[in-house]
């Protein structure tokens, strides 16, 4: 897979569907500072990359899922991936809400699952791990077996790492930080000296003395 996380990392940054700035950092929602910061979601406005990014995903469903029966989109990031994938691999889809809906059936998962049906979920990025579980609990609540996760790109933070391990959810991502940190640093989009400042901080965020 080595090949396909290197060509998913210079595919991402030709986009700039990531941004390095390890002088500059990003400030997540959470308060934690960042040196890097990512948009899968503009894969989608970019044809090429899009192709790329769908059949990576198709073909880490067929590798490691060969018996899948549904594809279930997060919502809503994953939605689009998720739709795409399932066409390409003529698969059942849907995606599951961040909450009920308050109308209606008052749904949370949209599309029809069956009790048992195997399932493959899809996201774009695992930081930690949260929202996605939060997924295949509701998943499994309503009776599915959740076979993994594919996703597009993972910070690889032990804390989400620990979270999958906890929950038993296996997730497949195209490409990774250490991939992209040789990428960015080879075509030039950080210096040298910057790819241990990020990795530092993918192995600490709440010690910002990666910054110094």
């Amino acid at each position: 897979m080595e090949q396909t996380e290197r060509s998913i990392a210079k595919a991402l940054l030709s986009i700039k569907a990531v941004f390095l700035s390890p002088d500059e950092p990003f400030t997540w929602a959470s308060g934690i500072k960042s040196p890097i910061y990512c948009d899968n979601r503009l894969t989608l406005s970019a044809p090429a990359v899009r192709a790329e990014v769908e059949q990576g995903l198709a073909d880490a469903v067929k590798k490691y899922y060969p018996e899948v029966q549904v594809l279930m989109g997060t919502s809503t990031a994953g939605i689009a991936h998720a739709a795409i994938v399932a066409t390409m691999l003529d698969l059942p889809m849907g995606y599951v809400r961040g909450g009920a809906k308050d109308h209606g059936r008052k749904n949370q998962i949209e599309g029809r699952l069956e009790p048992g049906q195997k399932v493959v979920v899809v996201e774009d990025l695992i930081s930690t791990g949260g929202s996605v579980l939060e997924v295949v609990q509701v998943l499994r609540e309503a009776g599915a077996e959740v076979l993994g996760v594919v996703s597009i790109f993972t910070y690889g933070m032990q804390k989400g790492l620990d979270r999958m391990a906890q929950a038993k959810v296996e997730n497949h991502s195209l490409s990774n930080l250490d991939a992209l940190v040789e990428v960015a640093a080879e075509e030039g989009y950080i210096r040298s000296e910057d790819k241990a400042k990020l990795i530092a901080f993918r192995n600490n965020p709440q010690d910002e003395s990666w910054m110094k």
